[in-house]
């Protein structure tokens, strides 16, 4: 756990999404099964969630509900939640993932958007399947460094710890980079959602050798031939000057949507500022016929 949490309980806004619980589905890509969730009416414009690495497709639980206006789709990457697992991952074969979950759910090219590592995907399904998108945002995914999550973890490629009861492993839920606040209430919501059995105990969903080599955003960005837009989270990883840089390589220029007081992990400490975000660029970006 990070240096400090805020307390109270969990308010109605974070019940009420969770009660509009999602369908659960699965597609086979190259050979594994990929897991993903569904919020909304059938024939609305496409969203597809894509998770940080080592996460999973529940952090967005609280979120994607109050999405209104779109089908809201959130996949487990393979090697994460409760995909199955390769002999290897590359974000190639992960862009290859979302772009199928979106076909099975018959969205008409969605927008993609990811957090942190999830951003290097979302941004491989922008240049490698540009007729498959609409348009395709990143959530704090620095510019010239690997994901932070990757490069901490990466390093760490040792089996899980097994964890007698599920209290104490949500009890050792951290994040990647640490942030100062956490709101309990969702931290536990995806911490537990994080486990699963291993024997008389609990463990780690994600694969511990799941760290390939993804190319880094300066490669990514001048190769954007559809909408892109950045949330740059105030104390997170893109100060202002990285920002401006990174719109710079972008054909055409980056909007940026500013998340004030929001550390690396937006879903976990500021998620109605990052809901309302969301619902802006939505509201903007065209939707495809």
């Amino acid at each position: 756990m990070s240096a400090a949490t805020e307390t109270g309980a969990a308010p109605a806004w974070f019940a009420a999404a969770l009660a509009q619980a999602p369908e659960r589905r699965e597609v086979e890509v190259d050979g594994t099964p990929v897991r993903y969730r569904a919020w909304g009416e059938a024939g609305r414009p496409g969203l597809v969630l894509v998770h940080g690495g080592a996460a999973h497709s529940g952090w967005w639980d609280h979120v994607a509900p109050q999405l209104h206006s779109h089908r809201v789709v959130a996949l487990d990457l393979s090697g994460h939640g409760d995909s199955g697992r390769r002999a290897a991952y590359d974000m190639g074969t992960w862009a290859r993932e979302v772009v199928a979950v979106a076909d099975a759910e018959r969205l008409s090219r969605p927008v993609v958007l990811g957090h942190s590592m999830g951003g290097w995907v979302s941004l491989v399904v922008g240049v490698e399947h540009p007729d498959a998108v609409a348009g395709v945002a990143v959530i704090d995914s620095p510019l010239v460094r690997r994901p932070p999550e990757e490069e901490q973890l990466r390093d760490r490629r040792r089996p899980h710890r097994t964890y007698p009861t599920v209290e104490e492993a949500v009890g050792r839920f951290r994040t990647v980079p640490a942030q100062d606040v956490l709101l309990p209430y969702v931290r536990e919501h995806v911490a537990a959602d994080s486990l699963r059995r291993d024997g008389d105990g609990w463990t780690w969903k994600f694969d511990p050798q799941l760290w390939g080599s993804p190319p880094l955003l300066t490669e990514l960005l001048p190769r954007l031939t559809v909408p892109a837009a950045l949330f740059r989270c105030e104390k997170g990883l893109v100060d202002p000057r990285m920002a401006a840089e990174m719109a710079a390589l972008v054909p055409g220029g980056l909007p940026v949507v500013d998340l004030p007081d929001a550390g690396h992990h937006p879903m976990l400490d500021r998620p109605l500022a990052l809901v309302t975000g969301i619902r802006t660029l939505l509201a903007f970006w065209p939707h495809p016929a």
